[in-house]
């Protein structure tokens, strides 16, 4: 796994503490983008917390999946949390160190009181004697929240006086990206009362049953979930109506804030075919609500399912979201309608465009509010594009001439290829919506749920070249795969 190693820098540790017989909790920012730009130490907003308890379990519970990992537990995790200010609310995002869960906080604007929200997004220092104090925190009395340096901080510190190291692996950032553009997909398939939320989840298993560091549940079936009555049932089967559930223990982190819980939403793709998927869990509270995104299963991080692939495999998406980057202000909810008449591309041109930023964490997505929101990920969120191996072996094999369309350059958007790997040759074919099949094995495994296999890609570039250059005569295929071609995915050629 390719890792870096990220600096984050605060003027002084977050703290919990108490002033004039008032709390104060402090959280201290690194580095991160404004609406005026970079800034060492941004300050988003200084106000009241309308539920104290419940807004600092729902913080713990964030920083609880950013030290986690449910897969290959031996293994140490830690990244302290992001924040994004819109305006108007906070968003707190984590990731855990297996990729496989994405944990957000909203506080919304009910949840906030006294003082405006400000513009941005920063890392947020989440240390260990902070989460001992805000485990500590009883009662409900007045809370006042600081996100970001006081005015007396910015004038008399010269400089970061607490500095973290933390490794930070390529496949976490792909993570953000990828999550996004699988929740955009989602819709809400059930609602529990609080009383029901808290019997269900109480009742689901802490462990897998299975050895430490093992891996968790992975090997067996997922488990599935369908809504009766007012409550949730599991079943073994993904029958109609049913939600995916892989790897339930990795709900524990919702068990912070079961005490406050209004409501729980569950939130899914449509299954017709019966393979486990990802699912949003959400817990509503006063003025908040904490939502966990699970992958589809706790062996598979989100990084590599594959779903920005086709948005990061063609040149129009990429000049769509270049000018759609420059009208977003940082909105707690964008209105495609809205930038599609600013920016006069088609509603499905700005979709393509949004998937495309999400790929460099520009916009993440809220299954709640079914809509993408600004946000400006605090590292270089490029290096998630550069290294997708898929990717990089999909224009490595059009560049060196590997793909073969075997279609008149009239249609280039049907027919079939062939595409040339190492010693083998692999037949595409365009099944039905669009979807291009493979004679790969990845192909045979996934049947496109984990996305394009690395031919399929190069394919999809080949003919999207080939549509710009519009060339006005037909050229003859220069290799056409045999039968015997067509039969010989290797396992050792897989995506």
């Amino acid at each position: 796994m390719s890792r870096s190693i990220q600096a984050l820098a605060y003027a002084r540790p977050s703290a919990l503490t108490t002033e004039g017989g008032a709390g104060l909790l402090g959280l201290e920012t690194s580095g991160g983008l404004t609406p005026v730009g970079h800034e060492a130490h941004p300050q988003f907003f200084a106000g009241f917390l309308s539920s104290p308890q419940a807004a600092a379990r729902g913080l713990l519970a964030v920083a609880d999946v950013a030290a986690a990992r449910y897969y290959q537990r031996t293994l140490r995790a830690s990244l302290d949390p992001v924040v994004t200010a819109g305006g108007d609310r906070l968003r707190f995002e984590s990731f855990s160190g297996c990729c496989g869960v994405y944990a957000r906080l909203d506080v919304l604007p009910e949840g906030l009181d006294g003082a405006d929200t400000g513009h941005g997004t920063t890392n947020v220092d989440v240390n260990n004697p902070l989460r001992e104090a805000l485990s500590r925190l009883s009662g409900d009395e007045p809370l006042h929240l600081r996100v970001g340096p006081d005015e007396l901080a910015v004038t008399t510190l010269d400089g970061p006086v607490v500095e973290k190291k933390v490794p930070l692996p390529d496949r976490w950032l792909r993570g953000f990206a990828e999550s996004q553009v699988i929740t955009a997909a989602f819709d809400l398939r059930a609602e529990l009362s609080a009383a029901e939320a808290v019997r269900f989840l109480r009742s689901l298993p802490r462990t897998t049953g299975t050895a430490a560091g093992s891996g968790g549940s992975a090997g067996r079936a997922p488990l599935w979930v369908v809504p009766a009555g007012r409550t949730l049932r599991p079943t073994t089967r993904p029958v109609p109506g049913a939600v995916c559930l892989p790897g339930p223990e990795r709900l524990t982190a919702l068990q912070r804030v079961l005490r406050h819980a209004t409501a729980l939403r569950v939130y899914g793709p449509a299954a017709p075919d019966g393979a486990a998927t990802a699912a949003a869990w959400e817990v509503a509270m006063p003025g908040m609500r904490l939502t966990l995104t699970l992958s589809p299963e706790p062996s598979r991080g989100f990084s590599g399912e594959g779903a920005v692939l086709e948005a990061l495999a063609g040149d129009e998406a990429a000049a769509d979201a270049d000018l759609v980057s420059v009208l977003l202000s940082w909105e707690p909810r964008i209105d495609i309608a809205d930038l599609a008449a600013q920016s006069g591309l088609t509603p499905q041109r700005v979709r393509a465009a949004l998937t495309r930023l999400g790929t460099a964490g520009r916009v993440g997505y809220d299954a709640a509010d079914a809509s993408y929101f600004h946000r400006e990920l605090p590292y270089d969120a490029h290096r998630a594009e550069a290294r997708n191996p898929r990717l990089t072996a999909a224009r490595t094999l059009l560049a060196d001439g590997a793909v073969h369309l075997h279609t008149p350059a009239a249609t280039a958007g049907s027919g079939t290829a062939t595409v040339r790997s190492g010693e083998r040759h692999y037949q595409v074919r365009e099944a039905a919506g669009g979807v291009l099949s493979c004679t790969c094995q990845w192909w045979a495994d996934y049947r496109g749920r984990r996305g394009p296999c690395k031919h399929a890609l190069a394919v999809r570039m080949a003919r999207r070249d080939l549509t710009t250059t519009a060339p006005s005569h037909t050229t003859a295929p220069s290799h056409t795969a045999t039968a015997a071609d067509s039969t010989t995915a290797a396992a050792g050629d897989t995506r």
